[in-house]
């Protein structure tokens, strides 16, 4: 994806050499015209030998070189801006320090320059990627988000066409509203991020959004932002990933899919009915109306349904035991903790959390294992002569005495760590001398 950005912008800067030939051309034709030329630009015929040998080099160091020396002896030429312009271009190609210098002095002479601003924008986004301390990152990308927004309110200079502005301008403004996004996102903001991202994918033709490239990653953006709100939005967040996944090549796709299902599940409760979000997604940039996911059962729906649908509550597994006492009501939860109060079990492989002489608390659900959070509590019935470590998975009995729902605890008393069993110890075989 990183090489298709490079590639655009490369593009954007031919546009921009393009471009700059014609005042190249009117700068000529003043020369030609020789002193007392009637307005425009005027070069005396050394200033001009200098300015086309500089601009006709192939090389980008050769031709930084020469525009160098030629800003060194006509510091403050007629044509400086362009010469700037294309100092900054041929630096692009080959040093992003020197760019972002070429930049800056240009826009020192040329405050609003959408083509200077673009180039601050993208190489300080760029740079900020390398940069490992967080302030120094931040600082990095709320200068990019300057620029950007700078020159998202840039206007037409008067010597500029309406076709090369609106060219520069519709190159730009996604690049933009991306560097805003970011800032925004290494910030925690996430609204404002979600509002750069769709401005971002509004400013460009439909189809140019399936293309791989920094577009296609905006999508994917998009849709972690809305994952990264708070409250997550589930539903946009499978919107957007799914879209972005489904133009990606691979690589990029199966980067892609865990967020966009994980969305999807996280919401609906399983997998099913994803291919019709798929499907979906091939003709529409954004969610059209009418567009839903169903939501899965709440807790409470589940709690109730287990209920009805289980003639001996004291069947129930563990863990739906637990998730009873956590989630239902409290007299569908004292119906499941009439079934275990004071009852003994014996739980295997549960996960330590901490640990004392007196007490252990261990995970038992699959929540809980995955958080390493204790959902129970075991009271030991002796002081135990070894400590389990954290982290080991142990065998404990124990008998229900109490439990609070939020968030859930279940204690046990008379509780025991059941070691395991030593192999018996096999005998070494008896060689009896053979009989003659």
């Amino acid at each position: 994806m990183k090489k298709a950005v490079v590639a655009s912008l490369l593009a954007f800067s031919a546009v921009v050499g393009v471009s700059s030939g014609s005042r190249v051309a009117f700068a000529q034709s003043q020369v030609n015209l020789g002193s007392g030329s009637q307005g425009g630009v005027s070069l005396s015929p050394a200033e001009y030998a200098a300015y086309n040998g500089a601009i006709s080099q192939t090389d980008p160091k050769a031709k930084a070189a020469a525009l160098e020396a030629y800003l060194t002896t006509y510091p403050q030429s007629q044509v400086k801006a362009d010469v700037l312009q294309q100092l900054m271009i041929a630096y692009s190609q080959i040093d992003p320090v020197k760019t972002l210098d070429a930049a800056d002095r240009l826009l020192q002479v040329d405050p609003n320059n959408l083509r200077a601003l673009t180039f601050e924008v993208y190489f300080r986004m760029s740079g900020a990627d390398q940069i490992t301390d967080p302030a120094a990152k931040q600082a990095a990308l709320d200068k990019a988000a300057d620029f950007a927004n700078k020159g998202l309110v840039v206007t037409k200079p008067k010597d500029m066409t309406d076709a090369d502005f609106n060219s520069v301008k519709s190159s730009a403004t996604p690049i933009f509203y991306r560097a805003i996004a970011t800032d925004a996102l290494n910030k925690k903001d996430s609204a404002t991020a979600i509002d750069a991202l769709k401005k971002g994918l509004a400013s460009v033709p439909v189809d140019q959004t399936t293309k791989p490239g920094p577009l296609l990653q905006d999508t994917y953006t998009l849709g972690s932002a809305y994952y990264q709100a708070t409250p997550s939005d589930l539903v946009n967040c499978t919107w957007y990933a799914t879209r972005a996944a489904a133009f990606a090549p691979e690589p990029y796709k199966s980067q892609m899919l865990p967020l966009a299902k994980y969305c999807y599940k996280k919401y609906h409760g399983a997998d099913d009915g994803y291919d019709a979000v798929t499907a979906a997604v091939q003709t529409n940039l954004n969610p059209p109306a009418g567009f839903a996911i169903k939501p899965a059962p709440s807790p409470a729906d589940i709690v109730a349904q287990v209920i009805a649908s289980t003639p001996d509550l004291a069947t129930l597994a563990v863990s739906d035991k637990e998730f009873i006492l956590q989630n239902g009501k409290p007299e569908d939860a004292a119906k499941v903790w009439d079934t275990v109060k004071g009852k003994s079990v014996q739980l295997p492989d549960v996960l330590v959390v901490a640990a004392t002489d007196s007490s252990v608390q261990v995970a038992v659900s699959d929540d809980a294992v995955q958080s390493k959070t204790a959902d129970f509590t075991f009271n030991m019935k002796e002081p135990l002569k070894t400590v389990p470590t954290v982290g080991a998975k142990i065998t404990v009995t124990g008998t229900y005495a109490s439990f609070a729902p939020s968030p859930i605890m279940i204690t046990m008393s008379d509780a025991e760590v059941v070691e395991p069993k030593k192999a018996p110890v096999k005998k070494a075989p008896v060689h009896r001398p053979a009989h003659k």
